[in-house]
């Protein structure tokens, strides 16, 4: 993923998911939120069946001059930044009519924990 809006930083995110603020993730089009991580935070989000992860950046505006994360609303991302009414889905991080989409991050189930790395 090439992104010049968006800085490279070290994600190595364990989410145990028997600890009760991680249950709403075993259910399909639910998400979490963890801002310890990546350029923004990440959201974790449940595609059903799958899980995406994303950075909190907005991906189609310069890090420097848009310091607000994306704001989650159900199963879109809004960046608070752009002008137009654009969201993104968290199905697959793409929004109509912009360059960039989300800026994903890898994610693998193993042993009751999710890990999202890059």
């Amino acid at each position: 993923y090439k992104n010049p809006n968006i800085p490279n930083y070290p994600v190595n995110l364990q989410i145990n998911m028997s600890l009760p603020q991680y249950s709403n993730l075993q259910f399909a089009s639910n998400h979490i939120v963890d801002y310890s991580q990546g350029a923004r935070g990440i959201v974790v989000f449940n595609a059903g069946g799958t899980y995406n992860a994303f950075d909190l950046a907005c991906p189609n505006q310069a890090f420097n001059t848009c310091t607000s994360a994306l704001t989650i609303n159900g199963i879109d991302a809004k960046c608070n930044c752009d002008t137009a009414e654009n969201t993104y889905s968290l199905f697959s991080g793409q929004s109509l009519e912009q360059q960039y989409t989300l800026k994903p991050y890898r994610v693998q189930l193993s042993g009751g924990y999710l890990y999202v790395t890059n």
